[in-house]
């Protein structure tokens, strides 16, 4: 039986608005997702003998997986001068901030950090971590013969424009290789040795007026086959200080031998302490 035409109209008319109204109750998913979270800025600070270049592997990571990097040169004229500037840096910073450190760069990030809110995450790669009042010659000769830096450094006395002097530390190149980045090869090494960027022997003289691992959240890098600073400094600091610790079998400069683990160990501090 055929339906008249006006109650056709009226059905077509009451299913459309029917289904009208059904798929106005579905909810728009890009309505209700919260956007992400900015990822914080990773700070890249390095240690002695060495300059920014040596983080490449870790900041080509972060950037690929989306943090903003910063790679200050730290200018190696003492603990002082050198946190206060790192501090400086932080302060231009927008937003949250994961702070790493290697080797002499872990007691300046320890230092800069204190009391900035920004600073979320301490990250230290086979670093010195010193409490507040510990003179950092001391921290790193705690476990005699674990290391052999000291006899490797070679000082060269620099005199400043005002008359002042003092001198600058260097390794020997000819034990750069067996103290600083044994897992390198020697063609690498070679190149480290003759551009290292000397530290101020005032530098090790420093003791820490802060300790900021106190109060922000810390992760720790120990590596077993470091002759700069040894394996058991590297400890005995990661477990005072709390921190999430890794162990690698690495040389000092971990970063440039592992790049990979040292950046997931970064990543692993940034969203441990995301919002």
């Amino acid at each position: 039986m055929s339906i008249p035409r006006p109650r056709l109209r009226t059905l077509l008319i009451t299913a459309a608005v029917t289904a009208s109204a059904s798929l106005s109750l579905i909810p728009l998913a890009s309505a209700h997702t919260t956007p992400a979270a900015p990822k914080p800025t990773v700070v890249l600070v390095h240690g002695a003998f060495a300059d920014a270049s040596s983080w490449n592997g870790v900041v080509e990571r972060l950037q690929h997986d989306g943090y903003p990097v910063i790679a200050p040169a730290n200018p190696l004229r003492g603990l002082a001068e050198d946190s206060t500037y790192v501090a400086s840096v932080l302060a231009s910073v927008k937003g949250p901030v994961i702070l790493v450190g290697h080797s002499y760069g872990g007691a300046v990030i320890s230092q800069a950090a204190a009391g900035d809110p920004q600073v979320k995450a301490l990250v230290y790669i086979a670093a010195l971590v010193p409490d507040k009042g510990e003179k950092l010659s001391a921290l790193s000769n705690k476990f005699p013969g674990t290391n052999e830096l000291a006899p490797a450094l070679r000082p060269v006395p620099f005199s400043n424009s005002d008359g002042t002097a003092g001198s600058d530390l260097y390794v020997d190149p000819t034990r750069f290789r067996a103290v600083f980045a044994a897992d390198l090869p020697a063609s690498q090494t070679v190149v480290m040795a003759a551009e290292q960027r000397p530290v101020a022997t005032a530098a090790f003289a420093s003791s820490a007026t802060a300790a900021a691992w106190h109060t922000i959240p810390s992760w720790a890098l120990v590596a077993r086959q470091d002759e700069a600073l040894g394996a058991p400094v590297e400890r005995f600091e990661a477990r005072r200080a709390h921190s999430h610790t890794i162990e690698i079998n690495s040389s000092h400069v971990a970063m440039i031998s592992h790049p990979g683990t040292v950046t997931h160990l970064i990543e692993d501090a940034a969203t441990t302490t995301a919002p």
